[in-house]
């Protein structure tokens, strides 16, 4: 089959959730014998030889530059506030995409398109008659803002948070009832946005990582607590800002040795280091691999956000123990006290902590109950099979 494959953002490398999603699908499909071309929005960070990389799979790759601003998003919010659609889909609405779209099926060299994430899902407009229209919700948008709503400080931006949620809602489901098939990454998310029978073809796949490409880090001497993810990312600041304030402090009591390091794009606008309260704020790491030799333990404090954590399967991947929250480990087939430690107060955050730093049986025990679940159920090659029944 003949597939457009939509992209709102280039999927290499492979450093952030979204981008793992879409590599790997993307990756399956081609090797499936499906003919790929990625349409894409770029970045300018993003560099030559992430297109060189995704052309190894594709019979084309279609970039379309993306670029935001302050400026923008104020007006795009501004606009958003009298008028549909939401913010989050209105700031990255682009002519130059919308005329490469138009112009690409013009050619009639398409059986398929591909809306990877909702930002996409627009696109399928412009896409004609084409015989299959195929939407890959990574999660259920209008979560986000509305749990973010509910832990705000500032009572005006609860009520902004709550508007959008709700647009966004409206927005979501209208747009699965448009495509022949839907693709979840977890049952809370399409009973969310569908409900428990859905509408149209819905398919649950979760979000799948590659272990064989990642063995277990060896930590000869871990020391540090990390948090890896992009802090752009609101749900990310938030919770490790709740983390730096209401748990943190009192690891540092009880196992004064412990560094809580912080690494992802933006960090240093959310926390600052602090070499007396041992917080080290790194910001993009290229090369993790001396940090992650070091870590005993790795945390996911969120208390907002949707979908899969791919942090939690990277983490699995490496060897290390996790502590999370329910809602950090939501959409993931858990087992605690096996695979992963779950805590949602701040004094049972730090309990689990201080017992990875202290109990070196009990890390290595969650550690590896960890790496046996991403193998499991959540290797790419065994799980993306299930495709086939979308693209069949």
């Amino acid at each position: 089959m003949r597939i457009l494959f939509a992209s709102q953002l280039l999927p290499f490398p492979l450093d952030a959730g979204p981008k793992v999603r879409a590599y790997y699908v993307l990756r399956h499909l081609a090797e499936a014998g499906h003919d790929v071309t990625l349409l894409c929005f770029v970045r300018p960070d993003d560099r030559p030889q992430d297109l060189e990389e995704m052309a190894r799979w594709c019979r084309a790759v279609e970039p379309v530059p993306m670029s935001r601003s302050r400026l923008r998003d104020l007006r795009d919010g501004a606009l958003s506030l009298v008028s549909q659609p939401p913010f989050l889909i209105r700031r990255d609405r682009r002519p130059e995409m919308n005329t490469r779209v138009a112009r690409l099926f013009a050619t009639g060299a398409f059986d398929a398109f591909h809306a990877d994430q909702l930002w996409m899902a627009p696109l399928a407009d412009l896409c004609g008659t084409v015989g299959l229209k195929v939407l890959d919700q990574h999660n259920a948008v209008f979560k986000v803002p509305e749990r973010m709503a509910t832990h705000h400080p500032n009572p005006a931006a609860r009520v902004l948070l709550r508007a959008e949620a709700s647009k966004l809602a409206r927005f979501e489901r209208a747009t699965v009832d448009r495509f022949d098939d839907v693709v979840w990454v977890s049952r809370e998310d399409r009973e969310a946005v569908s409900g428990p029978a859905g509408t149209r073809r819905q398919h649950v796949i979760p979000i799948a990582v590659d272990p064989q490409a990642s063995a277990p880090v060896p930590r000869p001497r871990p020391f540090r607590v990390t948090f890896l993810g992009g802090l752009h990312w609101p749900p990310n600041a938030d919770g490790v800002r709740w983390f730096a304030q209401h748990v943190w402090p009192a690891v540092t009591r009880a196992a004064p040795g412990a560094t809580f390091t912080v690494i992802g794009k933006g960090a240093s606008r959310v926390l600052d280091s602090d070499p007396s309260a041992r917080i080290d704020v790194l910001g993009y790491v290229q090369d993790l691999r001396t940090l992650l030799g070091e870590t005993a333990a790795f945390v996911v404090p969120l208390r907002t956000g949707a979908g899969m954590r791919v942090k939690i399967l990277d983490a699995w991947c490496w060897g290390l123990p996790v502590v999370s929250t329910t809602m950090g480990a939501e959409g993931i087939d858990v087992t605690p006290g096996e695979d992963m430690l779950v805590a949602d107060q701040p004094a049972a955050f730090a309990d689990a902590l201080v017992g990875m730093l202290t109990d070196q049986a009990l890390a290595c025990r969650i550690a590896a109950g960890g790496r046996a679940t991403v193998e499991a159920r959540y290797d790419w090659r065994k799980v993306y099979e299930a495709w086939s029944q979308v693209y069949h």
